[in-house]
């Protein structure tokens, strides 16, 4: 399962990366501080993320 996991979360943490540094952009955070908070942010939402999806596809 960590290999699923593994696979999942380079996905899972780029898509939700991308989402929230669109969000930071929209929202007018454009520094480099605030983009990367935002990144950071994106990256550690998915950790849990993927833990639930792959979990679900592991026991299915």
């Amino acid at each position: 399962m960590l290999r699923l996991a593994a696979i999942l979360h380079l996905f899972i943490g780029a898509t939700l990366s991308g989402t929230c540094l669109i969000v930071a952009l929209v929202m007018g955070h454009d520094t480099v501080v605030g983009l990367l908070t935002a990144a950071l942010i994106g990256f550690v939402l998915s950790l849990p993320l993927t833990y639930v999806v792959a979990r679900k596809l592991y026991n299915d």
